[in-house]
């Protein structure tokens, strides 16, 4: 029986350990916390292309959806209007990271993921035919694969020898859960005067989620906080602290920009925090590192029912990219906010005000932002679709695209045979013309456009591994785990 070992129980590793067991795999989640979720979380929002990676796990209406924010307005000048992003989803969904988790360790729990808290690995080895992780209990566990979602300082990681280049951008900042007296007049407000910055955003439910950083105040991340120092940074960067009171959380924290050279090693992988790590600006780490899970999450699939290993390879000339960019971002953003040029603040909201009233300008800061704009890297000579987002498409049999992608499925939208892939592949018709037959992955990107005539069984081979009636149960053992049923027999076709 397949088998993969997942450390880290934040998002990242919840989202990736949910997508394998449903696909029939067997996963040991490894957690060095206890059980208990802490409501302590700096991420606090979903992105566009996160909300539709969710809903194509059926995952969304376990989210409670009102703090939507579709109308930022930075640095009193800038508009950012998430209004017309071509998704089903436009706009930002402010929640505590803690929310999401519960969403995602209920959906691993459905599918029979092994959890293992308190078990802090301190060792990991490779051979060919698989990965061992020693934890601090005597334990080694023995899987087909490994990877490491354990954060900022990842076991892992570390275990794998990798560097994790990059620097700190900011210290101390201040982060607070609030109640106001007045609610802002914008949704979502940013400003920096030069010696302190501060972001407000609503979680929808009467409570804001403050961060707030004074130059002169770089203190180290276990210096006491309390709520007068919250109030006159925000006061001094926004004109205001709206009357905040009764905080539930106040703590302080630095932000580093890193990223690891290599996102695989053989059999082990790295994602989320693991793999990368920015500033706060944009609310893109949590969104990053779940999408890091749901691009390697059907990869892992696909090769454990025998597709060629290679395929794996495509993670990180896939992610690695995108990472480097959530980066350029975010530190871009911040070192905005952090601008001590009065002159500088001025043209940072008459330039970027202007820039983002060009439609062009608009569509690819917020396309990065949300991440619905990014692509992966085609193959020589391929259709210009291939490795770009595949839209949500009403079909015409009243559902929805991305509906079928639920449980890590292809959708082939068109007409062509898949014979053998029956289990791993839906067909679906688009209620209107598109002109074209297109492959779409598990992860919502276009895998190939299939032209009349051509043969996709290659393709689907070498994607989603060989047809049914080629596979041999137990293929895939490694260690001391007998050869059994194959476990992906009990996949709902």
């Amino acid at each position: 029986m397949s088998h993969v070992i997942v450390v880290g129980a934040g998002p990242t590793g919840l989202l990736l350990a949910g997508d394998l067991a449903e696909a029939g795999v067997t996963v040991t989640l490894l957690e060095r916390r206890d059980g208990r979720i802490s409501n302590l979380s700096r991420a606090f929002s979903v992105h566009a292309r996160t909300l539709e990676l969710l809903d194509a796990r059926d995952l969304l209406d376990r989210l409670d959806s009102a703090g939507r924010v579709s109308d930022l307005r930075l640095f009193q000048r800038v508009h950012v209007d998430l209004s017309r992003l071509p998704s089903r989803f436009p706009y930002m969904l402010v929640t505590a990271q803690y929310n999401v988790e519960r969403v995602l360790l209920d959906r691993a729990r459905a599918h029979g993921v092994t959890l293992g808290y308190g078990a802090e690995v301190t060792g990991v080895r490779q051979d060919a035919d698989g990965a061992e992780v020693d934890t601090a209990d005597g334990r080694t566990h023995r899987a087909d694969y490994v990877v490491g979602a354990d954060g900022y300082h990842s076991a892992v990681r570390r275990a794998l020898g990798l560097a994790f280049p990059g620097r700190a951008v900011i210290r101390s900042i201040m982060l607070a859960d609030v109640r106001l007296a007045q609610a802002p007049p914008d949704t979502l407000t940013v400003n920096g005067n030069g010696s302190q910055f501060a972001f407000l955003a609503p979680f929808g439910d009467g409570w804001y989620r403050i961060f707030a950083w004074d130059r002169r105040g770089d203190v180290t991340d276990d210096t006491p906080l309390d709520l007068d120092e919250v109030r006159t940074v925000t006061k001094a960067a926004l004109g205001t602290d709206y009357g905040m009171h009764d905080p539930r959380w106040l703590s302080r924290f630095h932000s580093d920009e890193r990223q690891v050279d290599r996102y695989r090693v053989g059999r082990v992988f790295l994602a989320g925090d693991a793999a990368h790590v920015h500033s706060p600006a944009g609310g893109m780490g949590m969104n990053t590192g779940l999408q890091d899970a749901a691009n390697l999450s059907w990869k892992l699939v696909a090769v454990l029912r025998g597709a060629p290993a290679d395929l794996l390879d495509t993670y990180h000339a896939e992610r690695h990219p995108v990472g480097a960019e959530v980066l350029r971002i975010s530190g871009t953003m911040i070192r905005m906010a952090m601008l001590r040029s009065r002159v500088g603040r001025t043209l940072r909201g008459l330039v970027g005000g202007a820039a983002l009233r060009v439609p062009a300008v608009r569509r690819r800061v917020t396309g990065r932002i949300t991440a619905v704009g990014f692509r992966y890297a085609a193959p020589d000579g391929a259709d210009p679709l291939v490795g770009t987002r595949m839209p949500d498409l009403d079909l015409a049999d009243g559902s929805r695209l991305y509906e079928h992608l639920r449980g890590g499925r292809f959708a082939l939208v068109g007409d062509a045979a898949v014979d053998g892939w029956a289990d791993r592949v839906r067909v679906v018709a688009p209620a209107g013309p598109t002109g074209r037959t297109v492959l779409v992955r598990p992860d919502g990107y276009v895998a190939a456009v299939v032209a009349p005539g051509d043969d996709l069984r290659p393709t689907l081979a070498a994607l989603a591994g060989p047809p049914t009636r080629e596979r041999r149960p137990g293929s895939q053992t490694t260690g001391n785990r007998s050869n059994g049923p194959d476990p992906f027999a009990r996949m709902p076709g």
